[in-house]
């Protein structure tokens, strides 16, 4: 019987569910901070906000290159290993002061490598009283997909982690991670690859056979997880006068990733980190991740290469996940969150996506999710001055920290809710990122938006409890039927924002009364 009511209430909330992000198990994964010890890098991550879809409440990285000279001396860089220690003693007092429970910390290729790495983890103990798990490089592997996991739960394809001493390869299909490996491309390690560009170009080479022979596959989408191979990305961006810069999710063929190679490779360093604004630090390691991900690409032929900016530290936090939570939408959840947080009236978002559904029943469920996102965000940039409230909507959708939305619909997104506060784009400056769209789309999130200003003017309570929409697409008609408790509600700028989205639609505006039911 209780398990016949739980499913009723789920029912009650349509197909996303009911809410997770307030659920005891949920609210265990907030300001959860983690510590990864990396090759080139030190970074302390504290996650908050919906588990599902959490953002950076805090994010710190020190460029310390402990596998700097590894291959040669077998030991950590000594002012790496100083500089690493100062960085994770900061950390620890930082997470005190944060007042979060302990922070979790891993180690990878270039502790576990280090004949000194396991002296480095007595002395970080002893110092902080912070204990690094020093993790094998499958372990690697699998955090670091598990983190693509927690942005993309649909994700099919191979993994590839670039730090500074290895490189991860891991499938991912149907929300599990299958086969791992680890190799030593990590450019850092390669820059002591002996022979030159040609030795350096054969030893790749050599490498990446047998990791296809292990792993034979290819045509996959390719996630691209690593500081290095967002360097990249980001000077792919640069070449082709991209217009949104959020790495996470950017989409690259393989022939632009040729091209962006040789661009690259004809160009001084210190004019593409000016550019760029990449540190010295990461830039000089570059060249070399150009050659492995050439080499890499030709090899597995993806059909396509993802990047993502989430990967190992975000894998911890999907790993401490309830398999409810890692089943959901990663987008709707942080939308329900921020709704729940900053809109003036939360929950409306749901009676509000209600009451427009009528108009896109043809709808695919990839577009119903985005219709959903908007109207659980239609109202949290209320507290924006007016004037510029469309525009900081705008930027709000593109630009924020979420999950499973790929730039396109970032965009579809944004352009929507620029239409809840304002009846026209022109004069906007986002006119490129808006090209990222097929015509039709931009017309369907002008439409969406139109929808949801009507819808947000009707009613504050509940526009679905009062009114109805219908479409009569061949008949080219727009229908409400109005209670008795919305005819009085339907003032004048009501009925004319209305009459707008009927005009967005190419339709007669029809209002009528609402049979009582």
């Amino acid at each position: 019987m209780g398990s016949e009511i739980l499913d009723a209430n789920i029912e009650d909330w349509g197909p996303f569910g009911r809410p997770l992000f307030d659920d005891p198990s949920s609210r265990a994964l907030s300001r959860v901070g983690v510590v990864d010890v990396g090759s080139n890098s030190v970074r302390l991550v504290v996650f908050d906000g919906a588990a599902r879809s959490p953002a950076y409440f805090y994010n710190e990285k020190i460029m310390c290159a402990l596998g700097a000279g590894l291959p040669d001396t077998g030991r950590l860089n000594p002012k790496g290993r100083a500089r690493a220690l100062a960085a994770i003693r900061r950390f620890q007092l930082l997470a005190e002061d944060m007042g979060i429970p302990p922070l979790t910390a891993v180690a990878t290729a270039a502790v576990r490598e280090a004949t000194d790495g396991a002296d480095f983890c007595a002395e970080v103990l002893r110092e902080t009283g912070l204990d690094i798990y020093v993790i094998d490089g499958e372990e690697e592997a699998r955090l670091s997909a598990q983190g693509v996991l927690l942005g993309w739960p649909t994700a099919n394809g191979l993994v590839c982690d670039i730090g500074g001493s290895s490189m991860e390869l891991a499938e991912v299909a149907e929300g599990r991670v299958g086969r791992r490996l680890t190799s030593p491309l990590g450019p850092l390690k390669l820059s002591n690859v002996k022979g030159g560009k040609l030795g350096l170009k054969k030893h790749i080479s050599h490498i990446l056979d047998d990791l296809h022979h292990q792993i034979p596959v290819e045509k996959q989408r390719l996630f691209l997880v690593g500081g290095s191979w967002r360097a990249i990305a980001r000077l792919d961006m640069q070449r082709r006068g991209y217009p949104l810069s959020v790495l996470h999710e950017y989409r690259m063929t393989p022939k632009s990733v040729m091209q962006t190679v040789k661009w690259i490779n004809e160009h001084d360093l210190d004019e593409l980190r000016a550019l760029t604004g990449t540190s010295n630090a990461r830039m000089i390691l570059v060249p070399i991740a150009c050659e492995v991900l050439k080499r890499l690409v030709r090899k597995f032929k993806p059909r396509e290469i993802a990047v993502s900016s989430y990967g190992i530290r975000e894998g911890m936090l999907y790993e401490q996940m309830p398999q409810k939570l890692r089943d959901r939408d990663p987008l709707i959840e942080a939308c329900r969150f921020a709704e729940s947080k900053d809109a003036r009236w939360p929950g409306f978002g749901k009676g509000l996506f209600n009451f427009i559904s009528p108009l896109f029943k043809s709808a695919n469920a990839d577009r119903k999710r985005l219709i959903m996102a908007a109207c659980l965000l239609h109202d949290v940039t209320w507290r924006a001055h007016p004037d510029y409230r469309a525009e900081v909507c705008f930027d709000n959708a593109t630009r924020a920290n979420l999950g499973g939305l790929r730039h396109r619909e970032r965009v579809f997104l944004g352009l929507a809710l620029l239409h809840r506060y304002k009846g026209s784009r022109a004069g906007t400056p986002f006119e490129p990122m808006v090209e990222l769209l097929t015509e039709k789309d931009a017309m369907d999130a002008e439409v969406l938006g139109k929808a949801m200003r009507f819808g947000a003017m009707l009613s504050v309570g509940a526009p679905d409890k009062i009114a109805k929409l219908r479409l009569y697409p061949k008949k080219k008609q727009l229908e409400l039927r109005l209670s008795e408790k919305a005819r009085g509600l339907f003032g004048e700028v009501a009925e004319a924002r209305f009459r707008a989205l009927a005009d967005a639609l190419e339709a007669d505006a029809k209002v009528l009364k609402l049979r009582k039911q």
